[in-house]
């Protein structure tokens, strides 16, 4: 123990410290071998509470992907050339096979919730422009879900590593992971919030679903050229702009199909269609059926 309050061997040694790491045994027999599990599985996680002298090096990376979440206090990490500050409430993502340092402030030492993690879905994840965008220190709401959903994945990997305890608490792994990268998803968005142009262009759309909205009218709404508002709405989304508007307004009309007894004409107008048979065209190419077919199915 006379580590204690200090790192030795890239682990950290200190009062109130919790740390569990998967067996690589059972990861090669209970988790690899698992069609489901080895899609998004749990290497290791921990807590450090006022983790004094906790300092990481890895010349190498590591061989998985890495989420560092900060409660309280600061620190800071270094990724290839560039080194930033982790402030409270603030989290990063590290990929795997990347060089990276990190240490606590030695004025006021963090409090930390780390996950390291692994799965075939990995190169694609970590690819997604989401994911990327956290690679630099990025800010989260302050709540009690994630501790909570920490917690739930920690107690049950405590009772060992039965296939429905490793079944559960990898399932709570792509939770507890959308508590971090899509974090504003989990709250009901106010006006006075910070959203990129992207998000406060969808409840654009969304508000205004039964008109008809241009690409030049959206651009120009952001003050961005209509090339570089579709490139970065497609970057995000996958989908040009009015093509995503367009499979909002499908969304609501089978929705009315399902629930109202409107007419398709009624259905079409109420969503800024004049045209009926356009609008059954539209309807067709993005749901795979006429608005006849769907409704006849439905009904069923």
């Amino acid at each position: 123990m006379e580590n204690k309050g200090r790192s030795h061997k890239n682990i950290w040694y200190g009062l109130g410290r919790q740390r569990i790491e998967i067996p690589k045994p059972v990861l090669k027999s209970r988790v690899l071998n698992n069609t489901i599990l080895k899609q998004l599985y749990i290497c290791s996680l921990g807590y450090y509470p006022k983790a004094s002298g906790h300092f990481t090096s890895r010349k190498k990376g590591l061989a998985e992907s890495f989420l560092f979440y900060c409660v309280d206090g600061s620190g800071w990490y270094k990724i290839g050339d560039k080194q930033y500050e982790v402030k409270s409430n603030e989290f990063f993502i590290l990929p795997p096979h990347t060089a990276h340092a990190y240490g606590s402030s030695k004025n006021d030492p963090w409090s930390i919730y780390w996950i390291h993690f692994g799965g075939d879905i990995l190169p694609e994840l970590n690819a997604s422009q989401t994911v990327q965008n956290h690679f630099k220190p990025y800010h989260v709401k302050s709540t009690n879900d994630i501790p909570f959903c920490f917690s739930k994945i920690y107690k049950t990997l405590e009772l060992g590593y039965s296939n429905d305890n490793l079944m559960f608490a990898n399932m709570c792994l792509s939770h507890f992971l959308t508590l971090f990268i899509y974090n504003s998803r989990h709250y009901v968005v106010n006006a006075t919030d910070r959203i990129d142009c992207v998000e406060s262009a969808i409840l654009y759309m969304q508000e205004r679903i039964d008109h008809n909205i241009t690409l030049n009218e959206l651009s120009k709404h952001y003050n961005y050229s209509p090339s570089r508002f579709s490139s970065l709405f497609k970057q995000k989304t996958g989908y040009a702009p009015i093509d995503y508007f367009i499979q909002m307004k499908m969304q609501k009309a089978s929705q009315q199909l399902d629930f109202t007894d409107k007419s398709i004409k009624e259905v079409a107008l109420n969503l800024g269609f004049d045209d009926p048979y356009y609008f059954s065209r539209r309807f067709s190419k993005v749901t795979g059926m006429s608005p006849t077919k769907y409704r006849a199915i439905n009904k069923d």
